[in-house]
């Protein structure tokens, strides 16, 4: 059984299709880079694996389970860290309810969490080193410590399959480390990961395979085989340019 399995999957907003027969499986507890232009459905693909996207055909499955006919079964599964998300600054929301946040999908929405799910909020906030900071206004933090948050609410859910989109962006560089370091001891611990990445630089020895995406799977397979200069050109159209890969 694959943590991941796309089959033909097509996606479509209004007459626009966003990706077109969308093939590919992923083995349990590897790490998956999905890089590709922008505008190349890289989001709506991590939108198709929690179910969340308008499917024209073909099937999502994440551990097995049709993440289309069983939503609910399958998202007490995925973990998620969206690119942007905008919490209304003049809630005074503070850090533990953010991460606590990530314990719903397992208690339901109006069960109030319990002293064990505040241990895994807070485990959880320890991963990414921000355990000091459980009491602060989460609009307070840099952006930096504010992705960091968003991870560790996602890791509070106690995932099997960790999605982020494009967890490095607009972060300062120490956090970045810190994010890298999670990765890596999450993958350790046999979790799947998926993210959206621009820069694979700082998680290439990490990443067991990457997916170039433009609308369609332009290739799949090992880094040093997908990240080679004529097929990036494929995905990316205009000229690029291309550094080798050193592992």
């Amino acid at each position: 059984m694959y943590a991941v399995e796309m089959n033909d999957v097509t996606i479509y907003y209004g007459m626009h299709p966003a990706l077109e027969g969308i093939s590919f499986s992923l083995d349990k507890g590897s790490f998956l880079a999905i890089m590709g232009p922008n505008g190349a459905g890289k989001t709506t693909l991590l939108k198709a694996i929690l179910g969340m996207a308008p499917l024209v055909k073909g099937h999502v499955r994440v551990m097995g389970i049709d993440v289309y006919e069983h939503p609910l079964r399958a998202r007490k599964l995925i973990g998620y860290v969206p690119q942007k998300e905008s919490i209304d600054a003049t809630v005074p929301v503070l850090v533990r309810d953010v991460v606590l946040m990530g314990r719903f999908s397992r208690i339901g929405l109006f069960r109030r969490p319990s002293k064990i799910d505040e241990r895994k909020a807070m485990d959880a906030l320890d991963m990414v080193g921000l355990a000091d900071l459980w009491d602060a206004p989460f609009i307070h933090l840099s952006g930096g410590q504010q992705q960091r948050v968003l991870i560790a609410r996602a890791l509070a859910q106690e995932p099997e399959l960790l999605l982020l989109d494009e967890p490095f962006s607009q972060v300062d560089y120490p956090s970045q480390r810190i994010i890298a370091k999670v990765l890596r001891d999450l993958r350790e611990e046999g979790v799947t990961i998926i993210t959206v990445i621009h820069n694979i630089g700082i998680m290439l020895e990490y990443i067991d395979s990457v997916l170039l995406l433009n609308r369609k799977v332009i290739a799949y397979g090992r880094p040093e085989d997908v990240l080679r200069g004529e097929v990036l050109r494929r995905a990316y159209e205009k000229g690029i340019t291309f550094i080798p890969l050193r592992r």
